[in-house]
C-alpha cells in the first residue's frame, strides 16, 4: 500500500509539473507573438494615414525610409528604376540626402545621372531626387525619370542648332554675292555670273524654307483627317515629272514597274494624305537621282505584299549611285543628317527629305526602310496600308490597327542586311 501511495504522489508532482511547464510556454509564446518582429516594422501599419493612397498614384518613383534606412513603402517604378535593391536603396547619393534630411528636416533635391543595369549600354538615366520628411520618423524620396525630356530637349537644340546654320549659309551667301554685283555694275559679264549664283542661293534658301514647312505640317497634321484612296501609278508618275529635268540634265533612265493582280498596276492604292504620300515619294525619288552618276537608272517598282492585319503595298526606289556606309545607314533618316556634306551642297540637297518620308510613312502607318551596299546603289522601300485593307477596318483612323508587329513599328531600326520583303527588280 505504501508502494502504491508513493507511486500515485510522484505521478501527481509530474503531472502538476508537466501542467507548469505547458502553461510557462504559452506565456512565452504569447509574448513572443505580441513583441514586434523585423518585418512587422516594415509594413504598411507604419505610414500615416492616407500616404499609401498617395503613392499608388503618383507617376514618380517613391521610397519611404524608416530611422534605420531600411525601404518601409517601394513603388513599383522604383525597382523598375534599380532604386532598390533588396530591401535598401541602391543610390548611395539618394541615401546620403535621405540621412540629411531626416537629421535636419530640409527638404532637398538633386539630378543624378545613373547608370543603366542589364542592358550593356553606355548612356546614362537621368532622374530628379527630392527628399522630405514624412512624419517624425520616416523620409519620403520621389524620383523623376528626365531620360526622354533630355532626349527631346537635345534633339531641339540640335534642330534649332541645324536650321540657323542652314539659314545662315544661303543668306550670308546671298549677301556677299549682292556686294560684288555692286562693285561689279561696270562689269556685264561679272553681273551675270553673279546673279546666277544669286539665283541658286535663293533656289536654296527656297527649298530649306518649304521643306521645314513640309517637315512641320506633317509632324503636327493628322493625314487621315483627309485621307482617302490613292493610286500608286499616279504617285510614281508624279515622282517621276518632278525629277524629269534633273535626271535628263544627268542623262539618267528613270523606269517603274508595278505589279498588281493579272499585271495591273491601277489596283494598287495606299490610303492616306495624297499630298504627303506625293512629296514622300517624290523625295525618295529625288534623292536617288541626285545622288546617281550620269549615264545610270532609278528604278521605282511597286506590288502587293501580305501581312497579317491586312495586305500591304511596297513601293521600292533602287538606284546604282555611291550608296550608304553601314554606319551612315543607322542615320539617314534624322533631320539635317548627310552622308556627304560637300555632295549635298553641290546637288542642294537641305538633308530633311528623308527626315520627311520617315514622318509620312509613320503617321499613315507604314514604315521606310534602306538597304545598301558602297558602290553598288541603295533601295529604299516605303511600306504603307493598302487602301482596300485600311477600309475594311472597323476604325480606318486607328493607326494601332496596322496589322505590324509592335517590333516592326517605325522606326526602330533602319539597316537591316536586307530588306525584309526583297524589292522588286526593275534594274537589268
Amino acid at each position: 500500500m505504501n508502494v502504491d501511495a508513493a507511486v500515485a504522489a510522484v505521478a501527481a508532482i509530474a503531472g502538476l509539473c508537466t501542467g507548469v511547464f505547458a502553461m510557462l510556454a504559452f506565456r512565452w509564446s504569447e509574448r513572443d507573438q505580441a513583441k514586434p518582429t523585423r518585418t512587422s516594422l516594415h509594413t504598411d501599419a507604419v505610414l500615416p494615414p492616407g500616404v499609401d493612397t498617395v503613392l499608388s498614384v503618383l507617376r514618380s518613383s517613391a521610397v519611404v525610409l524608416d530611422e534605420a534606412d531600411a525601404v518601409v513603402k517601394a513603388s513599383s517604378a522604383a525597382y523598375a528604376l534599380g532604386l532598390v535593391r533588396g530591401g535598401k536603396l541602391a543610390v548611395e547619393p539618394m541615401m546620403q540626402m535621405a540621412r540629411d534630411t531626416r537629421r535636419d528636416g530640409e527638404i532637398r533635391q538633386v539630378e543624378l545621372d545613373l547608370p543603366r543595369r542589364g542592358t550593356g549600354r553606355g548612356d546614362a538615366l537621368a532622374v530628379s531626387a527630392r527628399v522630405a520628411p514624412l512624419g517624425s520618423r520616416l523620409v519620403l524620396l520621389l524620383v523623376e525619370d528626365l531620360t526622354e525630356a533630355r532626349r527631346i530637349e537635345a534633339v531641339r537644340r540640335d534642330f534649332v542648332a541645324n536650321v540657323s546654320h542652314e539659314l545662315k549659309t544661303p543668306v550670308g551667301a546671298l549677301s556677299l554675292l549682292s556686294e560684288a554685283v555692286m562693285d561689279a555694275s561696270d562689269d556685264p559679264e561679272a553681273v551675270t555670273r553673279f546673279a546666277g549664283r544669286m539665283q541658286n542661293e535663293a533656289t536654296r534658301l527656297t527649298n530649306l524654307v518649304q521643306e521645314l514647312i513640309d517637315l512641320s505640317r506633317v509632324q503636327n497634321d493628322d493625314p487621315l483627317e483627309d485621307a482617302e484612296p490613292v493610286r500608286v501609278d499616279e504617285l510614281v508618275a508624279e515622282a517621276i515629272d518632278r525629277c524629269r529635268q534633273q535626271a535628263g540634265t544627268k542623262q539618267i533612265t528613270m523606269a517603274s514597274s508595278l505589279a498588281g493582280p493579272e499585271g495591273s498596276a491601277a489596283d494598287l492604292s495606299v490610303w492616306g494624305n495624297r499630298g504627303q504620300l506625293a512629296a514622300a515619294l517624290g523625295n525618295l525619288v529625288e534623292n536617288a537621282v541626285n545622288y546617281s552618276p550620269a549615264r545610270t537608272r532609278v528604278g521605282i517598282a511597286g506590288r502587293r505584299v501580305s501581312a497579317p492585319g491586312g495586305d500591304l503595298i511596297e513601293i521600292a526606289v533602287t538606284d546604282q549611285g555611291i550608296g550608304i556606309s553601314e554606319k551612315d545607314r543607322d542615320r539617314v533618316f534624322e533631320r539635317f543628317y548627310r552622308v556627304d556634306p560637300a555632295r549635298s551642297r553641290a546637288t542642294g540637297g537641305t538633308g530633311l527629305g528623308l527626315a520627311i518620308v520617315k514622318h509620312v510613312a509613320a503617321s499613315h502607318g507604314g514604315e521606310v526602310t534602306v538597304w545598301s551596299a558602297e558602290g553598288q546603289g541603295s533601295t529604299f522601300t516605303l511600306r504603307l496600308p493598302e487602301a482596300g485593307a485600311v477600309r475594311d477596318r472597323e476604325r480606318p483612323a486607328d493607326l494601332s490597327a496596322d496589322g505590324l508587329d509592335e517590333e516592326d513599328r517605325p522606326y526602330e531600326t533602319f539597316n537591316d542586311p536586307l530588306p525584309a520583303h526583297p524589292a522588286p527588280e526593275v534594274l537589268p
